[in-house]
């Protein structure tokens, strides 16, 4: 089955599979920058834990990536609290 004219198509390799996915037009190469980082972590927990197995492994770099997707929402929100301090007047200011 083609996928229609307006959907692209990616191939990602992870852990010696191949999944075809499709995607947006014009997001192939985001997906395949989110693939590179998610075999990233496989290749990391691969070399960590050995062959655990692709739906261990797989799990596990879901979670890793929960992680870090975690640790970013919390930096931004005080990022965003700290910029809202700054710039609300009469706002003591800490260095």
């Amino acid at each position: 089955m083609m996928p229609p004219a307006s959907m692209g198509q990616v191939a990602v390799t992870l852990n010696g599979r191949t999944y075809k996915l499709r995607c947006g037009e014009g997001e192939e190469e985001r997906l395949m920058q989110l693939a590179a980082h998610v075999r990233g972590q496989l290749e990391t927990l691969t070399a960590e834990f050995g062959q655990a197995g692709d739906e261990r492994l797989l799990l596990m770099a879901a979670l890793l990536v929960a992680d870090e997707l975690f640790d970013a929402r919390t930096r931004i929100d005080i990022l965003e609290k700290e910029l809202e301090a700054a710039l609300l007047p009469g706002t003591a200011r800490t260095a």
